[in-house]
């Protein structure tokens, strides 16, 4: 397979693991459905021509996005300041009061809600996994939901500004998507275009493989994703991270690919080849560390718990082949308890339960939460070793 962002065939094997689930946020009702759970193939290749990296066993034929698509985090306090944060910067940045917005894979609707919220304006949210009945904001009334994927058969509706979080990672021809969305935009040289998906910078550098997972098939950088919005004729506004640098955000508009601003992060190919270097002489040995600090636990009699059940707890689990050294997965989502996670089959359990269950340690899928999970866990009076991983 060619690099999906730029067409060369200079790819490079980075990362590869075979059979793991081909989704991480589908709902599975009993733990047989967990383990008999779909499972494709990881082989993550790198671009030495752009920078790009992309999972090339990706099967777009496993995947099918649902209503029981469950990747709300908005439960979470942290990230709904984020969010509410990231609202009201992009409406006073591009002066969206009563503008229009359109939301490529908008999930549950919270964004394009709260987004409708500040601006005043009405919007439209694509997403086959989106509920109805769980949006209860004030601005769901001007707001269009369709339960679908985008496709040219959208290409009519127009928006003062387009957005789309963490959509962009999940599909393959990365190159014809963002060459759709500029085709549709036309000459609508004022309507501005935001992106967000999860950076490749930190998934290389802390070699985080439980951010790899199957339907995760794209996966980029700031350079990177420069590029590729350049060479489908954006104009590029701004370009930087957020969340604790876990995040890639980008802002453009149809333009002059070669007009305005060129960004430092744009020149980082040499630094990627080096990361995609260290993370390949590292990650065997990271597996192993991690693998038996595990086997350390459970020899000494300790409970643990795993907290955050999304596509992090799945891709953590599966690829360390953890089984019964730990039990139960915790999660604050309440639509996710009484569930099982796809491929390993630990059950998800609320926070009460660990009242109950007295872990002596807890495993954090994602350090940003570390501080908010050790505040919850001292509210019901635990407090069991706890890290991120």
């Amino acid at each position: 397979m060619d690099c999906q962002a730029c067409g060369s065939e200079a790819l490079s094997d980075v990362f590869r693991v075979d059979r793991v689930p081909v989704h991480s946020c589908m709902m599975v009702a009993s733990r047989q459905q967990a383990l008999d759970f779909p499972r494709g193939d990881l082989r993550v290749q790198f671009c030495e021509d752009c920078g790009f990296l992309q999972n090339s066993a990706f099967s777009a034929d496993l995947i099918h996005y649902s209503t029981d698509y469950e990747e709300t985090q908005v439960f979470s306090s942290t990230f709904r300041a984020f969010q509410t944060r990231l609202c009201q910067e992009q409406v006073a940045k591009h002066e969206l009061q009563g503008k229009s917005a359109l939301e490529i894979g908008c999930g549950k609707g919270e964004f394009i809600s709260e987004l409708c919220e500040i601006s005043g304006g009405p919007g439209v949210g694509i997403d086959p996994g989106y509920r109805p009945e769980r949006n209860e904001s004030e601005a769901a009334s001007r707001i269009e939901f369709i339960q679908d994927l985008y496709s040219p058969a959208y290409k009519h509706l127009k928006a003062d500004y387009v957005a789309c979080r963490h959509t962009l990672e999940h599909i393959q021809p990365v190159r014809e998507f963002v060459q759709m969305v500029r085709d549709t935009l036309d000459e609508a040289t004022d309507t501005v275009v935001f992106f967000e998906l999860p950076g490749g910078e930190r998934v290389l550098r802390e070699m985080a493989f439980w951010d790899i997972y199957h339907e995760h098939c794209t996966y980029f950088t700031l350079g990177s994703l420069a590029r590729l919005f350049r060479r489908c004729g954006f104009e590029i506004l701004d370009l930087y991270t957020g969340y604790d640098d876990q995040y890639l955000m980008i802002e453009a508009r149809p333009g002059d690919p070669d007009h305005g601003k060129r960004f430092e992060a744009e020149q980082d190919l040499d630094q990627i080849r080096a990361d995609v270097e260290a993370f390949r002489g590292g990650i065997e040995a990271k597996l192993k560390g991690l693998s038996d600090q595990l086997d350390e636990w459970v020899q000494a009699g300790k409970k643990v718990v795993l907290w955050g059940s999304g596509s992090k707890a799945v891709s953590y689990l599966t690829t360390l082949g953890v089984t019964d050294q730990l039990q139960y997965v915790v999660d604050i989502n309440p639509h996710k308890h009484g569930k099982f996670l796809a491929g390993s089959g630990h059950e998800i359990v609320s926070p009460e339960f660990l009242v109950e269950y007295q872990p002596d340690a807890v495993i954090v899928m994602n350090p940003i939460y570390l501080e908010e999970i050790r505040s919850d866990l001292k509210g019901m009076g635990l407090e069991p070793e706890s890290w991120a991983v």
